[in-house]
């Protein structure tokens, strides 16, 4: 008895083994899982030996087996298991018996159903096979002995899967004593010369709990699903290479390496896409020479060329307001531009009276420190700057709207030089 209990600890120490092992993944990482705990319970049959006129009934109840199972690969596995026999006398046997059968063995194990290739077929029935020999010990209630034996052990265990955890079992075995010193029914010893004497059946249904961390089990895992596996992680790579090397912008740099993958097409960029504005005043240079050289410093038309060498543009250059390449910027709890980026207010001031029909929204922004308030109030004092400028300028007050936008979070607001770039006033002609 404390031999089996030595098994028991075995096994549940193997048990605990596998889920440890399989939470943590390797550079040898299979995409399946290895080791499973298997219950079963059923009926054995007993053929020999047996004193003259004793028997156990066919079958006899009842036979229970514990293990836990490794698969090196789909393929090939070990398993560990104990299990236990109760051989009770028939009614027409001569005398009442019972024996208690204890036994632990280690077996290698067939999966046949990958073997066989059952998955042509076949997606929940499973085919296992397995072989191996141990050490087994029995004892009567009726005598005063016990018969230790080592044992030969040969399987074939169906397989029903209910889920990638849990699959229902149904397995015959027979099992071989070697060295037996006694009957089963215990009532007399083998005289003869002790070879392989002993031999039980057994017929068993349980339960198979795979135990790992992946969706799979080796049971069930096909090697073209590894290889599919491979394909799609490939075929994302290139998916991401090409993202990678698109230039959605058309100027010239990978979006991988565009800072500015949404750039206006025409304008010049630098090495990392940016749209260049050389002197920092919030108006890509090339947008600001030709202003300068439709309109002149004053104001005046005095060219037909534009950034694309073609006729004047003007839908290019309110396309290019509207997508925010003119800009006022704000130092911290301020309302009045910094000097540089009055230019952006001359910029727009220069495209209103040459468009005397156009109307703009002056759209004020803030940074997020501080209260949300605070800085809704802030935003709309930027706005309303921006307009008393142009007003003063002699640009009609119901050609200005003056729109309060508050906080942008649209940057990280724990960096400094981000929350720059969003103490703003932007520009929306219609």
């Amino acid at each position: 008895m404390k031999k089996l209990l030595l098994a028991l600890t075995f096994v549940s120490t193997l048990s605990l083994s596998a889920q440890t092992g399989d939470a943590s993944a390797d550079s040898t990482d299979t995409g399946y899982n290895k080791w499973s705990l298997e219950l079963n319970g059923g009926v054995n049959k007993p053929s020999k030996p047996f004193a003259e006129n004793y028997f156990t009934a066919t079958p006899s109840f009842f036979t229970a087996d514990l293990g836990a199972r490794y698969m090196f690969n789909n393929k090939v596995g070990i398993k560990f298991d104990i299990g236990y026999s109760r051989l009770q006398a028939k009614d027409n046997s001569i005398a009442p018996f019972t024996t208690h059968y204890y036994r632990a063995d280690v077996q290698g194990v067939v999966n046949m159903g990958r073997v066989l290739n059952f998955e042509t077929w076949t997606k929940r029935i499973g085919f296992l096979a397995h072989a191996g020999g141990g050490y087994g010990q029995f004892k009567s209630d009726d005598q005063e002995y016990t018969d230790r034996v080592g044992n030969f052990i040969i399987g074939l265990t169906g397989q029903f899967k209910l889920s990638n955890r849990v699959v229902i079992t149904g397995d015959f075995t027979s099992m071989t004593d070697l060295f037996q010193n006694r009957t089963f029914d215990g009532t007399s010893r083998i005289h003869e010369q002790r070879g392989w004497e002993g031999g039980i059946f057994t017929g068993t249904i349980g339960l198979t709990v795979y135990l790992g961390r992946h969706e799979q089990h080796a049971d069930w895992y096909i090697d073209t699903d590894k290889n599919k596996e491979e394909i799609d992680a490939l075929k994302k790579r290139i998916g991401d290479l090409e993202t990678y090397t698109n230039d959605t912008d058309k100027d010239g740099i990978m979006d991988g390496l565009d800072a500015e993958p949404n750039s206006k097409p025409g304008l010049a960029v630098d090495s990392k896409g940016r749209t260049i504005d050389l002197n920092g005043n919030g108006i890509p240079d090339e947008l600001e020479s030709y202003m300068n050289k439709t309109y002149g410093p004053g104001g005046t038309s005095n060219t037909n060329t534009n950034i694309n060498n073609t006729p004047n543009n003007s839908a290019l250059v309110k396309a290019l307001i509207n997508d925010g390449y003119v800009t006022c910027y704000f130092d911290l709890n301020k309302s009045t531009p910094t000097n540089v980026s009055t230019e952006g207010i001359d910029f727009i001031l220069t495209y209103l009276r040459n468009n005397p029909t156009a109307t703009v929204d002056i759209i004020g922004h803030a940074d997020e420190v501080g209260r949300s308030a605070y800085n809704d109030k802030l935003s709309q004092a930027r706005a309303n700057n921006v307009k008393n400028t142009l007003v003063k300028a002699k640009v009609d007050p119901s050609r200005l709207n003056v729109v309060a936008a508050g906080e942008d979070a649209s940057v990280d607001k724990d960096s400094a030089g981000a929350r720059k770039l969003v103490r703003r006033v932007t520009f929306k002609v219609k």
